[in-house]
């Protein structure tokens, strides 16, 4: 890509967009971000910036190429004002895929991608193939192609968000974890959200990979597929704790910390993907020696009075906090709740009237959330809290030697913490604090 003298805009000076605007200068551009924010600071070398942006500023600048950071709506007004005047709009991830010349493994999907992405970078690493996790998850991909030797592979997560702004974007495999609702505060419809999921398979040809969970509907494409499920038959299925390739078992997950089998599967994806490059099980068995996931995910905080705490802060979506209840083995009381993302929790009530003794509830959603799980409070009784400290304290008194106490809220955090990592350490220094 040429950008030579271009004027590049890059809307929004979170990492992506400084990422986004460093990688653009080096490649010869004038570049500007613009943020709605009031200040702007520690700018890349050689970018300028307009703070207090607004559609009115938008309306206003012109340029050859805008770069949307993917926290930024693409439908919304504001870009839509910059849009009118740009030769073309992308996003962060088209940008890099336009300058880095490695090989990508594109994980996807609404849960698991982080720990997929963990896993291969792993694997591949420790098989002597260069590789860096970034993307939604590690650093940006407009990093890669200015390091000094960029990695052969990019473990590339990547979100509905990001995937709405690509144009060319063709990595080498894909991974297709799972699909439920999620983010149904951006998008106007189910299918809207999965419509931009699917965009990663738009620019896949027959030499290709897709690796996807079977059962999963994401269209026809002219890469080869390979499939995996601790559920139904599949090329990679799950047997008595070790990954199975055409039935025969070839990874013992036991020596790793890997805990449910939604883990498993993110571990037979990652596995199947690293294996288009030619890894072997044994050293993948090598490779995973120890492993244990990134925290917030089903991360067992301590054990108290024979009670497990586990924090699943991570969970910001009904199908993660699903993928929760149906990991543990002991009776549940569950920490739910949080902001309002328009989630219908009705279609756990099965699920959670089979794992969970009791249901703790709190946050901006607390009172509906209350009110849904009234139609099995004959079997699982709910109880209301006004913060994670008064949650924690309920949940203790209903549990009982044997039992766990998952923090798994099934929504975002935004309506009382700054994400989920700060929910997810606050869980924890609750739950160290019990005497």
């Amino acid at each position: 890509m040429n950008l030579e003298n271009k004027n590049v805009i890059t809307l929004g000076a979170g990492s992506s967009g400084r990422a986004a605007a460093a990688l653009a200068v080096s490649a010869g551009a004038d570049v500007t971000i613009h943020d709605s924010r009031d200040t702007i600071s520690d700018l890349p070398k050689g970018v300028k910036a307009v703070a207090n942006a607004t559609t009115a500023t938008g309306n206003a600048s012109s340029c050859d190429l805008l770069v949307v950071s993917p926290g930024i709506d693409g439908n919304s007004d504001f870009v839509q004002s910059y849009q009118q005047h740009a030769g073309e709009m992308i996003g962060e991830v088209e940008l890099a895929y336009r300058f880095y010349k490695g090989r990508i493994i594109a994980i996807t999907g609404t849960n698991g991608k982080t720990t997929t992405t963990e896993i291969v970078d792993r694997i591949l690493n420790h098989c002597g193939v260069s590789c860096v996790p970034c993307g939604n998850y590690g650093m940006p991909f407009s990093e890669l192609p200015l390091m000094g030797e960029p990695p052969a592979v990019a473990a590339l997560e990547v979100s509905s968000f990001q995937l709405e702004t690509v144009v060319d974007f063709h990595p080498n495999v894909v991974i297709w974890l799972n699909f439920s609702a999620d983010h149904m505060d951006r998008y106007p419809t189910l299918q809207a959200y999965k419509d931009a999921k699917l965009r990663v398979f738009e620019n896949l040809d027959a030499d290709d990979h897709v690796v996807v969970r079977a059962g999963e509907d994401v269209g026809d494409f002219k890469a080869s597929v390979a499939t995996f499920s601790t559920e139904t038959n599949a090329d990679y299925t799950f047997q008595d704790g070790w990954i199975c390739e055409g039935g025969e078992k070839v990874i013992d997950l036991s020596v790793t910390q890997l805990r449910g089998l939604h883990n498993a599967e993110n571990a037979m994806a990652a596995y199947a993907a690293c294996s288009v490059l030619g890894v072997k099980a044994e050293d993948v068995n090598e490779a995973l020696r120890g492993f244990a996931p990134p925290l917030h995910r089903c991360e067992l905080v301590r054990t108290l009075d024979g009670v497990e705490y586990i924090n699943d802060s991570k969970a910001t979506n009904l199908h993660a906090l699903d993928s929760a209840l149906r990991s543990q083995s002991r009776r549940v009381v569950l920490i739910a709740g949080g902001k309002q993302k328009g989630l219908d929790y009705t279609e756990l009530l099965p699920r959670l009237q089979t794992t969970t003794k009791g249901v703790v509830v709190f946050g901006e959603i607390a009172q509906q959330l209350a009110a849904t799980l009234e139609a099995i409070s004959d079997t699982v009784p709910t109880t209301v809290a006004t913060s994670l400290e008064e949650a924690l304290g309920q949940a203790r008194d209903m549990a009982e030697h044997g039992d766990t106490i998952l923090f798994s809220p099934g929504t975002s955090s935004f309506d009382m913490f700054s994400g989920y990592e700060e929910r997810g350490d606050c869980f924890r220094r609750i739950t160290n604090n019990l005497k």
